[in-house]
Order: C-alpha cells, then structure tokens, then sequence
C-alpha cells in the first residue's frame, strides 16, 4: 500500500455530506493500494468516512489533527471486495501489544492451510505489528480493514 497519498483534497469549510462524496470520486477512480489525503473541518465527517469504510473495505485513518479544528484522513483504496469469511475470530480488544501478534500466531499455527484468521484489535502498534509479520512468515495478510476510528480488523490466512 502506497504511504505517500496519490491526492490531497481540501474540503474545509464544506459541510457534510460534501468531503464524503468529494473523497469518494477520487477513491473510485484509484487502484488497489493508493491513498488520498483528506482535510475536513466538518464535524461528521469522522462518523461518515468510518461508516463508508466499513461498506467499501477502504481503509481510513486519522492522519493529523490541524489546527481551526481541521483534520486530515489517510485514505486508503481496499479491493473493493467482500472481506473472506473467516474460520475463527480472534478478538483482543483491550490487550497491548505484542500481545495479539502472539496469540494470533498461536492460533494460525493450529489452523489448517488457507484457513483465515480474523484478528481484531484496537492497540495502535497492530498495524505496524502485523505488516512486519507477514513480511517474514507464511501468514498472508489479505484484508486489513479500520471497523471503527482505533478499531482494526485483519484477516490473515495460513498459507
């Protein structure tokens, strides 16, 4: 996924739904894996772009909190797809890092083949976390999703 934002669109001084609507012509027009920087000032717009995302599988993160009460958001284009229906759900909200990495291997190493793992996790390090192990093992990351602002779902399949 590209980290440097392919876009940046200010929509300060825009009331919603306009920086959702603005954000989502960019994004349908990206591929897989490329970012648009999104800057608000409009209240909702938290609450409409964490709600699109849990429809769209694109990827949304509080990038910085400007000052006049601005905020700019990392989005991130998804697949697009339906996430893959997971054989065992693992949720371990509320428990720091490495703490879900290490139980998630656990469980992978008991899991089949291309058995798919649904990690959720809410401690910030995640993300990072599980980049770096997947890099180096036979775990394929094929879906991270934000369900909610701080909120992580990834799906992980044994290879």
């Amino acid at each position: 996924m590209s980290a440097k934002p392919a876009v940046t669109l200010d929509m300060s001084g825009l009331s919603c739904p306009a920086p959702l609507i603005g954000a989502k012509k960019i994004v349908d027009a990206m591929e897989t894996g490329q970012s648009l920087l999104l800057v608000s000032n409009c209240p909702g717009t938290s609450d409409d772009l964490f709600a699109w995302s849990r429809q769209t599988g694109n990827e949304v993160t509080v990038k910085d909190r400007m000052g006049e009460g601005r905020t700019a958001y990392l989005i991130i284009r998804g697949s697009g797809g339906r996430a893959p229906a997971p054989n065992v759900t693992l949720d371990l909200r509320g428990v720091s890092c490495p703490g879900p990495i290490l139980e998630a291997k656990k469980l992978l190493d008991a899991l089949q083949p291309g058995q798919v793992l649904l990690l959720v996790s809410n401690c910030p390090g995640t993300p990072a976390d599980v980049d770096a192990w997947v890099g180096n093992t036979a775990v394929e990351l094929l879906e991270r999703i934000e369900a909610e602002q701080g909120i992580f779902k990834f799906y992980l399949r044994r290879r």
